[in-house]
């Protein structure tokens, strides 16, 4: 099964109540270790990029190691631009080919935010792409995006009214969620996610999930809540690994990148593994011969 569309993965998640990954790489050895995951778990997967990586890597590169770690990959995959607040990098994503884009005008007025998400999901149904969008910040800054400040949510009236007229693919509402590590335990809105979706049905995105219960998660995903976005938890498992692999590699003073590399990819692929039999996607792409890179 080649690369598809965002909404291929995400239909299949909605109706049945489960969840897919959307697990942000930083660099070739994540997106290696996620796609890998992807492949012996028999999951879907939503690869995503964050603005940094983008800016950091280049699209060029970023898109050029993705067609070539998802050839002849026998898992349903997808490439996701995450929180994208600039035009221009919209643009440049798009026309390099990812799959889907969040548009995060959640700084703007709703209704500012309205007329130019209808523009970005024109410009995506051109390059044959899907859009996610969002009227409220996620509370928490994550590689530069956000803020600390919690939004005010706005009236299930006016939720609906956004999607009607942007015609958006994918929601992300805020239900107390946060981007980052929770200051306290997360005081959650399931209902705000069952409202949206019994008035207007379309597959949810979860923002913030790297602090919250597995019970948290599963009711969530019961609600409606096929996108869970996973990206503190991927850096962290990923600096950890490489600094408990570095540490002891000074006390054997033994220096070998190439295990370094193979230590982390493992304990990266463990985490996103986890995280798919955990959301419940696990099993629901079956492999008949599937490689990932």
């Amino acid at each position: 099964m080649p690369v598809v569309p965002l909404t291929d993965i995400l239909s299949d998640a909605f109706d049945q109540r489960y969840g897919v990954p959307a697990i942000n790489i930083v660099n070739d050895l994540t997106l290696e270790a996620v796609l890998g995951a992807a492949v012996e778990k028999a999951s879907p997967l939503i690869v995503q990029t964050s603005v940094k990586t983008v800016k950091s890597i280049g699209s060029d590169v970023l898109y050029a190691m993705w067609e070539a770690m998802t050839a002849g990959i026998e898992v349903p995959v997808t490439l996701h631009l995450d929180h994208c607040p600039e035009r221009e990098v919209i643009t440049e994503c798009l026309r390099a080919g990812w799959n889907s884009v969040l548009f995060d005008a959640s700084h703007l007025p709703v209704e500012e935010n309205m007329r130019q998400t209808v523009e970005v999901v024109a410009e995506a149904r051109r390059h044959g792409a899907d859009v996610e969008g969002e009227i409220e910040s996620i509370t928490g800054v994550e590689d530069g995006v956000g803020s600390d400040t919690e939004a005010a949510r706005q009236d299930l009236a006016v939720a609906l009214e956004f999607l009607t007229t942007t015609g958006v693919d994918v929601f992300a509402p805020a239900i107390g969620n946060a981007h980052g590590h929770y200051k306290r335990a997360p005081v959650l809105d399931f209902d705000r996610v069952s409202d949206i979706v019994a008035a207007h049905p379309l597959p949810i995105a979860l923002h913030g999930g790297s602090g919250m219960s597995n019970e948290q998660f599963r009711e969530l995903i019961s609600r409606g809540c096929a996108k869970v976005n996973i990206s503190t938890a991927l850096k962290e498992t990923y600096m950890q690994s490489n600094l408990a692999f570095l540490k002891e590699a000074e006390q054997r003073r033994k220096w070998d990148p190439p295990s370094l590399f193979r230590a982390v990819r493992g304990d990266v692929s463990e985490l996103a593994g986890s995280l798919m039999t955990l959301f419940g996607s696990a099993g629901h792409a079956p492999v008949a011969a599937g490689k990932a890179g």
